[in-house]
C-alpha cells in the first residue's frame, strides 16, 4: 500500500506515494495541502492533547539545545500555527519569519505579532539569499515534495555560519516501540479526533501522520541530504527513541 521502500542513494521526495490517499507523486502537494487547508482549525487543539501539553516546552528546548539565542534572525518553515516560531521569537526576542504553503494554516491558531506570514513552498523560498542566522522547520519533512530542493533552499537563505533545525518524529526502533507509537497515533488519536474535532477529515490528518512516518526514509538518508546540500557539522539529537533534531551549519 505504501509503496517500495526508500534507500539512502534516492532521496528527493521523503517516501514513496501512499496510495491509500493519492495515486501518484503528481497529486501529493494538492492532497497534503488540500489536508492542511481544510483540517487547520482543529490542529492547535488536537496537537495539545496528542502531546499531553508538553509541545511548547519541547519545542523550546529543542531550539535551544540547537543554538538558538537572542538577537538571532529566524525563518520559521511550514510554520502552520506558529507553534515553533512562538517559541524562537521568545527566545530570540524579536520577530520571526514563518513560510508555509497553507492559507488555511496561516490564517488559524493564536499566532502572535512577532510571526511575520509568508505564503509559500520550501522548494521555492521567495526570500534573499544569506538572509537568516537560523532557519527551523518542525515536524514537516514528511510532507516535503523533494527533500534535496528543499535542503539546498535552507541552505541558501542561511547565512555563512548560521544552523539550520529540523525537527520530526521518528520510527522507534524497538519492534515494541514502533508497535506503541502506531497504535496511539494511527488509532487513538484518531478516534479522539473524531470525537472533539470540528471537520469530518481531522482524523484522516492524524491517520496519514503516522503513514508518513512509517514510510519515511531512514536518519541516515536525512543526514546525508543535508550535508549533499551542504551544511557542515550535520548530526542527530534524539529524544525519548522518537523525536529526531537535525541541525547543521552554513560554513
Amino acid at each position: 500500500m505504501h509503496g517500495p521502500s526508500r534507500s539512502e542513494s534516492d532521496v528527493h521526495a521523503p517516501h514513496a506515494p501512499l496510495t491509500e490517499y493519492y495515486a501518484d507523486e503528481k497529486q501529493r502537494r494538492g492532497f497534503v495541502s488540500d489536508l492542511f487547508d481544510e483540517t487547520a482549525g482543529d490542529y492547535d487543539r488536537i496537537e495539545r492533547m496528542m502531546a499531553l501539553g508538553t509541545g511548547p516546552w519541547y519545542r523550546r528546548r529543542a531550539l535551544l539545545r540547537s543554538g538558538l539565542v537572542p538577537g538571532m534572525e529566524v525563518l520559521d518553515v511550514a510554520t502552520g500555527t506558529g507553534l515553533v516560531a512562538a517559541q524562537a521569537a521568545a527566545i530570540t526576542g524579536r520577530s520571526v519569519v514563518g513560510v508555509d504553503p497553507s492559507f488555511g494554516m496561516l490564517r488559524s491558531g493564536s499566532r502572535p505579532n512577532e510571526i511575520v506570514a509568508v505564503r509559500a513552498a520550501a522548494e521555492r523560498l521567495p526570500l534573499p539569499s544569506d538572509r537568516f542566522d537560523f532557519l527551523s522547520m518542525g515536524f514537516a519533512l514528511r510532507h516535503m515534495s523533494d527533500l534535496a530542493a528543499v535542503f539546498a533552499e535552507f541552505h541558501r537563505v542561511i547565512r555563512p555560519g548560521g544552523t539550520v533545525c529540523v525537527l520530526e518524529i521518528t520510527r522507534p526502533e524497538s519492534a515494541l516501540g514502533l508497535r506503541a507509537l502506531k497504535t496511539y497515533m494511527r488509532l487513538v488519536i484518531p478516534a479522539l479526533a473524531r470525537v472533539v474535532g470540528r471537520h469530518r477529515d481531522t482524523p484522516k490528518l492524524y491517520r496519514y501522520f503516522w503513514d508518513t512516518i512509517e514510510a519515511c526514509v531512514p536518519p541516515q538518508a536525512v543526514m546525508a541530504t543535508l550535508t549533499q546540500a551542504g551544511f557542515a557539522d550535520v548530526k542527530r539529537t534524539v529524544e525519548i527513541g522518537i523525536f529526531s533534531e537535525y541541525t547543521g551549519r552554513k560554513a
